[in-house]
């Protein structure tokens, strides 16, 4: 996807540009091409970026450890404040040990650059990933061997021998 020049959206009718997409991206690995829409629109002082994408990825789930298809939707609106200049945070001057102020956690781009359309989506898409991978609601776990739950495991036999001779 071709990054949009800012300046160029307040010259379309209604200030805005929509991009109609169907395509593998290279850092999200999915069995399908991610395809779906962006609509971003010009509204003087920040743009207002909306994405509706679906794709199909593999993943792992955390219990069984099978792997499994899970469908990634996306459909949500995000505001980013236009600037004079560069960004006004710079990632690099951001404190870690101090708590921020909720004023301060806005996207910034500057007014006369680009909006990468691609980056942006990819972003969208890995918030929506699962934090909780599961295969299903009912996922048991890894199946243990009817063999395991008779047998103990021979490393702990020494614990065992100490455990005999202990009192109570």
């Amino acid at each position: 996807m071709e990054p949009i020049y800012i300046p160029r959206l307040t010259k379309l009718k209604d200030g805005s540009e929509t991009v109609e997409f169907k395509e593998l991206m290279p850092d999200l690995e999915t069995l399908t091409p991610v395809q779906g829409a962006v609509r971003v629109t010009h509204k003087g002082n920040f743009l207002e970026a909306s994405v509706q994408a679906d794709t199909i990825i593999t993943l792992c789930c955390d219990r069984c450890l099978q792997q499994y298809n899970h469908r990634l939707s996306v459909e949500t609106t995000e505001f980013l404040w236009l600037t004079d200049g560069e960004a006004a945070i710079d990632p690099e001057d951001i404190p870690l040990d101090e708590d921020l102020i909720i004023e301060e956690m806005v996207e910034t781009l500057p007014k006369d650059g680009y909006f990468d359309v691609g980056n942006w989506v990819y972003e969208q898409l890995c918030l929506e990933l699962p934090q909780r991978k599961l295969c299903s609601a009912d996922c048991g776990g890894i199946p243990l061997a009817a063999n395991q739950t008779e047998q103990p495991d021979a490393r702990w036999s020494a614990l065992e021998a100490l455990r005999g001779q202990l009192p109570n």
